[in-house]
């Protein structure tokens, strides 16, 4: 999850600076991670699915 707030942290902080970024350069970071994700999917799934089976099983011991 550390993660995607970084890369969520780094892409506004390129939307502040001063240096406009054509949309050009923004739509092909997008296209790469909609391409990462969909490679990665399985993977993803699996990742999420394991956090939160464990976030289940320790809120309920708690």
């Amino acid at each position: 999850m550390k993660i995607f707030q970084f890369l969520g942290d780094q892409i506004r902080s390129l939307c502040r600076e001063e240096d406009a970024i054509s949309t050009v350069e923004i739509i092909l970071i997008i296209v790469v991670l909609i391409a990462l994700v969909v490679i990665f999917r399985d993977q993803l799934k699996s990742l999420v699915s394991s956090i939160l089976s464990k976030i289940t099983t320790q809120a309920n011991s708690v």
